[in-house]
């Protein structure tokens, strides 16, 4: 499968659109300076995705001389996701915003140790420091790279890391999501109604009749 998807034995992977929230250039300013710290033994970084910024994004891989070492396969359909979080080494998610993340659920399902803006609503929740990977300041390129040299590192045990994602990921399931949702929908419906007084009607006719 490796040699058929022409990918190399250690990367990171990246799996996204192309859009200004997603963070790239400077995950690729972060990976520039990563690999000038790591030499010959760095890691290659994976790109998947496409979007509006596909030019600009290869502009910078070509200014950083990385042609060589980043690889933008393109948007892969969910069948063949599998594959790429499966052969990877690392998982990197940098948004400066979202709402969730839910390639880093992916991620983790897959056994992957995962680095994760602290800008994610997933962050605090699926990333426990240290022990299936860590969290970063998406502005903060310098520690990106570090990150990155820690995760890549012969040290590491990136095999301990993916085995506790899952172990964390394994409590997100449907199941999980439908109990909870359950619980929600009972509080609500519990929870005293308050009666609208003379503002609130105001403001609702308003709206109603502009």
């Amino acid at each position: 499968m490796r040699t058929r998807l022409a990918l190399p034995i250690d990367f990171f992977l990246v799996s996204n659109r192309f859009i200004e929230k997603k963070n790239l250039p400077s995950l690729l300013d972060a990976y520039a300076r990563y690999r000038n710290q790591a030499g010959p033994a760095a890691w290659k970084l994976v790109l998947l995705g496409d979007g509006p910024l596909k030019l600009k994004l290869q502009d910078i891989v070509n200014q950083y001389d990385l042609t060589q070492w980043v690889l933008m396969p393109g948007f892969k359909q969910y069948d063949d996701l599998p594959a790429y979080y499966g052969l990877a080494g690392a998982f990197i998610h940098a948004s400066t915003t979202e709402q969730w993340g839910l390639v880093v659920n992916e991620a983790m399902a897959a056994g992957l140790p995962v680095l994760v803006s602290n800008r994610c609503g997933c962050a605090p929740d699926l990333v426990e420091e240290g022990r299936n990977g860590y969290t970063f300041d998406p502005q903060d390129v310098d520690a990106l790279a570090g990150l990155m040299l820690k995760v890549a590192a012969d040290d590491c045990d990136r095999a301990a890391m993916g085995q506790a994602s899952r172990e964390i990921i394994s409590h997100w399931t449907p199941q999980t999501f439908a109990e909870n949702l359950s619980k929600a929908v009972e509080a609500a419906m519990n929870a005293p109604r308050l009666k609208a007084n003379l503002l609130d009607k105001t403001l609702l006719w308003a709206l109603i009749h502009r």
